[in-house]
């Protein structure tokens, strides 16, 4: 028996939620954890100190190919004999581990936010406005993470790195173009956000916002109707219908906080809003909130970021 972690290198780094994954395998495991992966990704040795004796690499893939990646997944969890196989709650995730849970006849647990408690396992519902505990009976559990949910584990060690040789079949998918969201922190992966609205009324205006975010080492984000005028790039688009997070702090600027746009935020650790309109229903879900114009608030805000800066 054993526990086996799958995890989306792509990039040319290793990601955070990848380190997290296997922090929670291995300490799932209670020891040292194969993790699989694909394409070019290097450095893979590094994921020792997350808790990885082995990586497996499929080289072979390029693509995100749910069924070659699910046979992947199947054939080194039968050869390991694994009982555990852990995913992260990402896109790659919710395209493999479902199937691999269908192929294995195992129970999914999916967005799961800790540590199981026996055979429970607690996950969030309602577009984490709530937790629910689910009980997974079957032999094989497949589980998938919600990103910076679990601390990574920083150890010592080296993981050895093994190439795949199976066959998985002809690709089903091919890459025709790639575009990359450019440069800065990844939003799944930024422990601090500070995103803005309609209310900094016009993308010549976002100066102070990027200023802010780069005294405090944040992602910048944006809401939905911003993107959609092209004041920002889609991708910094945070919501529903958007980019889910879950950073330690989200500062949101003039955005008045509808529900669409609380359910990709609302499971930041500790949200502040900045906004003129007492009213705003953002309030209602800040832990910390500043009745005041943005134009007026931002420049205060950096000056305090700066002077903290300079006093470490």
């Amino acid at each position: 028996m054993s526990t086996i972690v799958f995890i989306d290198t792509r990039g040319g780094k290793l990601p955070k939620a990848a380190q997290e994954a296997v922090s929670y395998a291995s300490k799932l495991a209670g020891g040292p954890v194969t993790a699989l992966t694909f394409g070019g990704a290097e450095g893979l040795e590094a994921l020792g100190a997350n808790g990885a004796g082995k990586v497996i690499v499929a080289r072979s893939i390029s693509a995100v190919d749910g069924q070659q990646l699910t046979r992947f997944v199947t054939d080194v969890a039968t050869k390991e004999n694994a009982t555990n196989i852990i995913f992260v709650h990402d896109g790659t995730g919710k395209a493999v581990a479902p199937r691999v849970a269908a192929k294995l006849k195992a129970g999914h647990v999916a967005g799961a936010i800790a540590l199981p408690d026996g055979n429970r396992v607690k996950r969030n519902v309602f577009s984490g406005k709530a937790q629910a505990f689910v009980e997974v009976s079957s032999p094989i559990k497949v589980i998938s993470i919600m990103a910076n949910s679990i601390p990574i584990e920083n150890g010592g060690g080296s993981a050895s790195v093994e190439e795949y040789s199976g066959d998985l079949g002809a690709p089903r998918i091919a890459v025709k173009e790639v575009r990359k969201a450019g440069e800065g922190i990844p939003l799944p992966e930024a422990e601090l956000v500070v995103s803005a609205g309609r209310g900094m009324k016009g993308p010549e205006h976002w100066g102070p916002v990027e200023e802010l975010a780069k005294e405090l080492g944040a992602a910048t984000a944006c809401s939905r109707p911003v993107a959609d005028m092209d004041w920002r790039p889609h991708h910094e688009h945070v919501g529903q219908t958007g980019v889910a997070i879950r950073p330690n702090l989200y500062i949101a600027i003039g955005i008045s906080g509808a529900i669409q746009h609380l359910a990709g935020v609302n499971q930041s650790k500790v949200i502040c809003v900045i906004n003129k309109d007492p009213e705003a229903p953002f309030f209602k879900a800040a832990d910390y909130g500043i009745v005041g114009d943005a134009f007026e608030v931002l420049p205060k805000l950096i000056e305090a970021a700066k002077k903290l800066n300079a006093e470490r």
